[in-house]
């Protein structure tokens, strides 16, 4: 009885496949960019300091970040704009010396959304005690809009790309079967292009270029299964 019933469930299986229809279809990649001017800038620096004796150089480092947060308050950030992000004390040892040496440090970034304030403030920074810039990422401020649109043109992309396959075989192109994101961990890429933000020179009294800001680009990838008409 067993065996028939495994019989019976093979036998229906195999209608069952066998009545499934294969649906024509094509499958097509489509392609999402669009550039932008960045806004905003995600600024990284530190201050460090290095001594023989640990107290005195936390003492210091300590007393130079005072002065950062400060010149930081004075250009109007907000305080959610900018957090300290490592703090470290520790000892090496100098081969040259002999001795020992103790190094304090204290890393901060600051979210800029007012690019118009990066010479000022930058030049403050430094003049308050930030002896080391670890990196400028700018970003744009309307990054979650443009990935949608982006994500919109990659889907007419695809789309277009099928109706030109299809049109020299006089079919056209149906629904869609299925969508597939291939989008990669999006890190809007930067676009060199000259832009100058102008500061007063103390020397001169001319405009100097200290920052190329340059452009962003965004970019969403899909693939489509559309059915044939």
């Amino acid at each position: 009885m067993k065996k028939l019933i495994l019989v019976l469930t093979f036998i229906t299986a195999m209608v069952q496949a066998q009545e499934v229809k294969q649906v024509p279809s094509i499958s097509v990649t489509g392609e999402g960019k669009i550039k932008v001017t960045p806004d905003e800038a995600i600024i990284s620096f530190g201050v460090e300091n290095s001594g023989k004796d640990a107290t005195e150089v936390k003492k210091k480092n300590d007393e130079i970040v005072d002065k950062v947060l400060k010149v930081i308050k004075k250009h109007k950030i907000p305080v959610a704009d900018f957090q300290t992000e490592r703090v470290s004390l520790f000892k090496t040892y100098d081969y040259n010396t002999k001795k020992n040496q103790f190094q304090a440090s204290q890393n901060i970034s600051i979210h800029l959304k007012d690019l118009n304030k990066y010479d000022g403030l930058m030049m403050d920074l430094v003049d308050a005690g930030v002896n080391a810039i670890q990196n400028v990422e700018f970003k744009s401020s309307k990054i979650k809009e443009l990935e949608s649109q982006a994500r919109k043109d990659a889907i007419l992309d695809a789309k277009k790309k099928a109706e030109d396959f299809v049109s020299v075989l006089n079919q056209k192109v149906g629904k869609a079967i299925t969508i597939s994101d291939n989008t990669q961990a999006n890190y809007p890429r930067p676009m060199y292009k000259t832009y100058a933000m102008a500061a007063e020179s103390a020397d001169a009294g001319m405009n100097r270029e200290t920052l190329a800001i340059g452009e962003i680009e965004i970019t969403t990838s899909v693939s489509i299964v559309f059915e044939l008409l």
